[in-house]
Parts: structure tokens; sequence; C-alpha cells
């Protein structure tokens, strides 16, 4: 899964300027980003996005440039077997095809900037299917396929210490995070800069929010009455990651509860606790970074 939200919101900031493209549309090795990574080129030569983490982006604004002039576009080849990849940088020993193809209606439609937001609004994936002879993409999985799809989400459930590490972490690597808590004193813009809070209880925060397959839902109150509720309600939706606080005898006596309020045990299993990858994790920062890595790793497998 290539993440392109930067790349997303700079096409809705430059709407109308001459753009051009770039695309990862295949890879072979150890190539630095995945397939359908993108990156956006401005015709004044600001750009957003990468296709190989520094290595070729160089050329690549070349091509951006000569293909907002006029130039068709084309299919860019790079791999250490040929000496011109030397020259832009591309020694990692892989291989990557990049095409760099015009914003415009006979290559990359702006519409379907508007039509891939209009998809992830809905918590939906959008294909786009891309001809590599001509250059034109169009929505279905027609020639290159990439698809789009919704932005992750973290629903934090306790406004906690541990969770303002894992708030802060979750930003960082670009998932749109919620702290929620009914408890308005510990839901601050000071203690949680950068992320929106809400203060409902959190079965109707989350009911609200429907949690879908790129949404994860993490528990860290430590409260029954928040917890469970936040838990039996991500369980009614197709939840990517669904976690939880605490101790394997804490999580033991959480599944009884469940259980006893109709949570069926396929739900019940659904949930990973205590949350978090066994990495020996000791204070409130190793915590959240634990949970961090399984939540990643999870919404990875879903995708």
């Amino acid at each position: 899964m290539a993440d392109n939200d930067s790349v997303l919101a700079a096409a809705r900031a430059w709407k109308g300027a001459r753009l051009a493209l770039a695309t990862v549309v295949s890879t072979w090795g150890s190539a630095p980003r995945p397939p359908g990574s993108h990156m956006l080129v401005h015709q004044d030569g600001r750009f957003e996005g990468s296709v190989s983490g520094g290595c070729v982006e160089t050329d690549i604004l070349q091509a951006a440039a000569e293909v907002i002039a006029g130039a068709p576009a084309m299919v860019k080849h790079y791999g250490v077997a040929d000496p011109a990849a030397w020259e832009v940088g591309l020694p990692c020993g892989g291989e990557i095809s990049v095409l760099v193809q015009p914003v415009c209606e006979e290559g990359f439609p702006p519409a379907l900037f508007d039509a891939i937001d209009a998809a992830r609004g809905r918590g939906e994936p959008l294909d786009v299917g891309t001809d590599l002879a001509t250059g034109r993409s169009a929505p279905g999985t027609g020639g290159f396929r990439n698809r789009y799809e919704p932005p992750r989400r973290l629903l934090i459930i306790g406004a906690v210490q541990i969770a303002q590490s894992l708030a802060g972490l979750a930003r960082e690597i670009g998932i749109r995070t919620y702290v929620i808590d009914p408890r308005g004193r510990f839901l601050t813009p000071e203690r949680f800069p950068g992320v929106m809070l809400d203060d409902r209880w959190p079965d109707e925060a989350v009911a609200t929010l429907r949690p879908d397959p790129a949404t994860a839902v993490v528990t860290l109150s430590h409260d029954p009455k928040i917890d469970d509720a936040a838990l039996a309600a991500a369980l009614g939706f197709p939840t990517g990651y669904v976690a939880a606080l605490g101790s394997r005898r804490s999580h033991a006596a959480r599944l009884e509860r469940l259980a006893a309020a109709g949570v069926a045990p396929a739900d019940l299993a659904r949930i990973e606790g205590p949350a978090g990858l066994a990495i020996g994790a000791v204070g409130p920062a190793e915590i959240a970074l634990s949970i961090a890595a399984a939540m990643v790793k999870t919404l990875h497998d879903h995708a």
C-alpha cells in the first residue's frame, strides 16, 4: 500500500495549476517505494511525494517539466544494470519503472483527484487504471491498477499518558487521530496537540465515526465503563485493528464482561489484548511504540 495522502492534499491545494504526476508502476528487487507511489510536480518546480526516497527524483523533476511543457507521457526505467541509473543515484540493487503523465484530460484527469477524495471520504477504496502506452488514467482496473485506500485513522479511547505518546507517533506517520474521553479535564489541546478531541461517550463517538478496515480502535483508559463500551461499538464495524491495554488477567475479565453483554466469540477474538507487540516495553512512550507497531502491521496486513 502506497501512502499518497500528502500528494492528494497537494492536488487539492494546487488545483488549476499545470501539474505532472509521477507514479511507480513496477519494481524489482530492493525498490525504495512500492508500486502506486506518487510524486506530484507543480509548474513552478515545487513537488510533493516521492517515487524513490530521493534516489531518482532529480531526473523525474526534469521529465515532469518536459511533460508540463507539452511532451507526451513517458515511462522511465531505473536499475543498477543501466549505467545511467548510477548517474541518478539508484545503487540499492533494485529496479523501478516510473510513469510521468500530465494532469489533464489526456493524462490523469483532475476530476479523478475529486473522485478519489469522495471515495475515501465515504471510507471506500477506488481503483484507477492507467494505459501505460498512452498515459491515460480512468476509474477502473484496466492497465496498471492503482488502488486508493481510505485514509488510516486511529481512535484512542482514554486521554491518558500513553495516549499522549501514541497520538504523537500516529500523527508523525500520517494517521488521522482522534482522542475520545468523556472526562473533559483529561482532554485538552495542550495535552494532545494536533489531533481531534471528542468528549462524547466512546460508544456514541465510535458509532458516529464508523470505523472501517483502515481504522484502529485502541482502549487505554483502564475504566471498564469507558473501554468496554468502546470495544463493543468497534466490534460492530469492520474495524481493522482493535486492541485493549491491560494485563492478561484483566483482559480475560474483560472478555467475560463483553461475552455477558452479548458480544459473539468471533468478535471477541478480534481484540488484541494486551495491546501491542511484545518488545519488553517499559514506560508510556515504549508501550505506545509497541501499540503503534502492532497497529501499523495489522492495518498493512488488511490492506
